[in-house]
């Protein structure tokens, strides 16, 4: 039965220190053997695993997470979810994603705190104008809501916007996906490994895989620094990391690991009740329940594992966010954040089979990971359960690379590397 708390209770656990609460999953210890093993307890990896049991009915999986469950690029990123992307594979995929999105709170009985605000993405010149109405006419053709704005009708959702005609990139209009907006990102890590726990799956912490086990050309298990674990089927759901794992097993991979910041304001009175996104100045912002300003923007444009980013990027950043709100020009950075991201060479993911039998991958996605989370779980279980993928991940398998399939979506992201 699902524990439930009732708003007496959660004062009653306030005030006396949040002690003694009982743990949302287990401490599993690793068994010998798995029907499944998942590298990476990350929201992908989670979901993967969840949907394997709930769906498809194989529960015996390991999750394996080298530091702490939600630790890598799920609690590393802006919380925005939205499927406005042009091309059909990926429009497609993001739409089924948001609505997994706009049901997982009552899925998971977890309060993932959805918050469907809408994203606004300006546009600074007719050109860039003229490109959102095409990709929201194609979006719309496919069942996807997509508007175009007057700068009268932004000023109106955005108030303490600069819509000024004096300034030096004036906004001409914009676009607005009203279904968009964020989500809580560990209490999706949190509900999906509570979930998944609860149907059987060992979620095991601390557990660092150093190699892969492959024979005759097939996966039998993984080396870890907590021994082997024997299993036919593996899992690759590592962001950042994702080249490393595939070098374990000789798989060179079309990604490369780059470096996207992030940051978060002191909190002020709220002002802005959407996401808004600015391509032209490579930056965009939402504010929290809390007040604080929540700002991303472009990559670093280097190559790099660290998690910790360029000052320079910070300028950068922070100068495009103040010529949009130049009012917010002295509030003070509370903290910032890297993450480690698979940035794959047409901007799309790479979800399917890898070259050994039984070994795939859940990797390369750029921007849009968190956003991507329940689709990606959901098609990567079906993947593995009849090692074949599904009719939404299908054409974003490896091979593509190969056969010149390529699914170019790189102008889907605020960064200059993608366009």
């Amino acid at each position: 039965m699902k524990q439930r708390y009732s708003f007496p209770a959660l004062v009653w656990n306030a005030l006396r220190g949040h002690r003694d609460w009982a743990p949302a999953w287990r401490k599993a210890q690793p068994r010998k053997n798995y029907d499944v093993i998942i590298i990476g307890g990350g929201g992908h990896g989670l979901a993967t695993a969840y949907y394997l049991a709930k769906i498809h009915g194989i529960t015996n999986v390991a999750v394996l997470e080298r530091a702490w469950i939600g630790g890598g690029n799920t609690g590393r990123n802006t919380t925005i979810v939205r499927s406005n992307y042009f091309l059909q594979p990926n429009s497609d995929f993001y739409d089924f994603s948001l609505r997994l999105w706009e049901g997982l709170t009552s899925e998971l009985n977890f309060n993932i705190m959805l918050s469907q605000r809408g994203v606004i993405n300006l546009c600074h010149s007719q050109a860039e104008l003229e490109t959102f109405a095409r990709r929201y006419n194609s979006n719309r053709q496919r069942g996807v809501d997509g508007e175009i704005l007057s700068v009268a009708e932004i000023k109106k959702l955005i108030p303490h916007l600069d819509t000024s005609p004096d300034v030096r990139l004036p906004i001409v209009g914009g676009a607005i996906q009203r279904r968009g907006g964020t989500a809580r990102h560990d209490a999706v890590a949190w509900g999906y490994a509570r979930a998944a726990d609860a149907l059987g799956v060992d979620i095991i912490e601390n557990c660092e895989v150093t190699g892969l086990h492959i024979d005759h050309g097939a996966i039998t298990g993984v080396e870890t620094t907590l021994g082997t674990i024997k299993a036919p089927k593996v899992a690759i759901a590592v962001a950042g990391h994702s080249t490393q794992l595939a070098e374990m097993a000789g798989v060179r991979l079309p990604i490369e690991t780059h470096l996207l910041q992030a940051m978060v304001s002191e909190p002020v009175k709220p002002f802005l009740d959407t996401m808004v996104s600015s391509a032209t100045h490579h930056v965009y912002l939402s504010q929290t329940d809390k007040g604080e300003l929540v700002v991303g923007g472009q990559i670093d444009g280097y190559n790099s594992f660290s998690q910790r980013g360029a000052f320079y990027r910070i300028e950068d950043i922070t100068s495009g966010a103040i010529a949009l709100f130049p009012q917010i020009a002295s509030l003070r950075m509370l903290r910032k954040w890297a993450g480690a991201v698979d940035m794959t060479m047409d901007g799309s993911p790479i979800s399917g089979k890898l070259p050994v039998h039984g070994l795939y991958l859940d990797g390369g996605w750029c921007y849009g990971g968190f956003k991507a989370t329940p689709a990606a779980g959901w098609c990567m279980a079906h993947t593995i359960a009849h090692d074949e993928p599904h009719d939404l991940n299908r054409q974003f398998s490896l091979d593509r690379f190969r056969s010149g399939r390529v699914i170019d979506e790189r102008g889907a992201g605020n960064s200059p590397w993608l366009h």
